[in-house]
């Protein structure tokens, strides 16, 4: 990189690393704001082409999801099913921001993961078009 910083490395252990991640609230301003979203029962996915060559994970869960134990667990899960998604490599430069609606807080494992593989997949699928 032109900063002297190295570019995440791909799959680089199981955990995503602070250059894969959304971290200031900017970034996530940007998202919401000029981003194109993407609908389900679940969550909401913002996403906005960044100039860093590789995507970036953002997610938010307000108090009316549930407890903090309860929107922890869900962050987790987020971040598990985004770590395993085999397209991932495939994604664009993007900035994606995943914002649990309410529903999200009684929802099972699977149900969370088939909704996340179907907004990530239709973010992939209409970049690769527009692009």
């Amino acid at each position: 990189m032109a900063d002297g910083r190295r570019p995440p490395a791909p799959f680089a252990g199981e955990r995503l690393t602070s250059e894969e991640r959304l971290r200031r609230r900017t970034d996530y301003l940007r998202c919401y704001r000029t981003g194109r979203r993407r609908h389900g029962p679940l969550a909401i996915l913002y996403f906005v082409p960044n100039q860093l060559g590789h995507p970036r994970l953002g997610i938010t869960a307000s108090r009316k999801v549930g407890k903090a134990v309860v929107r922890q667990r869900l962050k987790r899960r987020i971040k598990e099913v985004y770590r395993r998604w085999q397209d991932r490599g495939r994604l664009p430069a993007l900035d994606l921001v995943i914002h649990l609606k309410p529903e999200a807080g009684k929802s099972d494992f699977p149900a969370l993961r088939a909704e996340l593989l179907r907004l990530l997949g239709g973010a992939r699928e209409r970049r690769e078009t527009a692009g």
